[in-house]
């Protein structure tokens, strides 16, 4: 029997990986801990709320007392540590709130399986999802590899390359057993849209601009929300102690051919004229240190644990345009703010 906890699961990658552990272990207790911030919606889980292997916790990672409260009740064996601030341009302007959650929450979590672990970690493991972008950026060629020198550029990937360092030094000083994986750029359905590819579908919808950053021609490799799922499932009942991952999806883009082709699709969808969306592209002044290309070898994953993407780039941003048009009352609702009466209505007793 084991009692995992997964951090961050109402968010994007969150609610895919509780789901898909709910569904396919029924013997797997999960505890869903998660702050409800902003990017936190309960909704993306309503299918599963009431499996009788599910548990929900509104819990910060910041919360000392509640983590270790968790870690009791329910004599949790493994965490799936996602949860994290992740927005690049709301770091920025915010950073403090990055090393908060991402670098002190992390170490919450550490402490607590540590105490709770009682030194006897046999059969345990923390697991610690973090990103590409500590690797800092790439030129024309090349490909960040687990053994690339971290060089973080932006306050939010200096926060996620301290809480990697934190879960190394607690395997390293404790023992503890911990893995990491850092992912490429994910998209999919129950993305916030904040970021490039929900923002842009829901722009189209609204008919809004289209904001490109710089030339557009900064480059990224996409990964499927669902196939990051099964290889966050992979690694960790590997169970390959102390070993680093790297997750992508080998699907470069720039990304303003991402954003024409996602044009094109929108367009046979909606049934406009062809070119209707990329009249609404418009350029707007770059962020400060972006990061020119980001590109994954995920060549360890494949050879050693056999997994690789299940869908071309095409396939998977066709699908997550389709699920963002069959679920616009859930996009409203995540744009007005009202995805938070999920909550109120399901888990607010006072």
């Amino acid at each position: 029997m084991k009692n995992i906890v997964i951090t961050g699961g109402a968010g994007f990658i969150g609610s895919h990986v509780v789901r898909l552990f709910v569904t396919k272990y029924p013997q797997y207790k999960i505890i869903n801990l998660d702050a409800l911030t902003y990017a936190g919606n309960l909704e993306n889980l309503a299918d599963i709320d009431s499996m009788p292997n599910y548990t929900f916790e509104k819990v910060n990672i910041l919360d000392v007392p509640e983590v270790e409260r968790v870690f009791k009740q329910y004599q949790v064996t493994d965490v799936i540590h996602l949860a994290a601030e992740s927005h690049v341009d709301r770091s920025i302007h915010s950073p403090l709130d990055f090393v908060f959650t991402n670098v002190l929450g992390t170490v919450n979590l550490l402490n607590a399986a540590k105490k709770n672990w009682a030194d006897d970690f046999s059969d345990k493991l923390f697991y610690h999802i973090s990103t590409d972008e500590v690797y800092g950026a790439l030129g024309s060629t090349g490909f960040f590899t687990e053994t690339t020198p971290y060089h973080p550029n932006s306050p939010y990937s200096a926060s996620k390359a301290s809480s990697d360092h934190f879960v190394r030094a607690y395997g390293e000083t404790y023992e503890l057993p911990f893995v990491i994986s850092n992912c490429s750029n994910n998209y999919g359905p129950n993305h916030f849209p904040e970021k490039l590819i929900p923002l842009l579908i829901n722009n189209i919808i609204s008919k809004k601009a289209l904001p490109v950053y710089g030339d557009g021609l900064y480059t990224r490799d996409w990964l499927y929300v669902k196939d990051h799922a099964t290889a966050i499932d992979t690694i960790f009942h590997a169970k390959k102690v102390g070993e680093t991952f790297n997750i992508g999806g080998f699907n470069e883009w720039k990304n303003i051919d991402l954003v024409k082709l996602l044009c094109k699709l929108m367009d046979e969808k909606l049934g406009n004229q062809p070119g209707t969306s990329e009249a609404l592209i418009t350029f707007v002044k770059d962020r400060p240190g972006h990061d020119r290309r980001y590109a994954i070898d995920a060549t360890k994953i494949n050879r050693e644990l056999g997994w690789k993407p299940s869908v071309t780039f095409e396939q998977g941003l066709s699908e997550t345009i389709d699920w963002y048009l069959n679920n616009q009352e859930w996009l409203n609702h995540v744009t007005s703010g009202s995805y938070k009466d999920y909550y109120n209505k399901m888990y607010d007793n006072s």
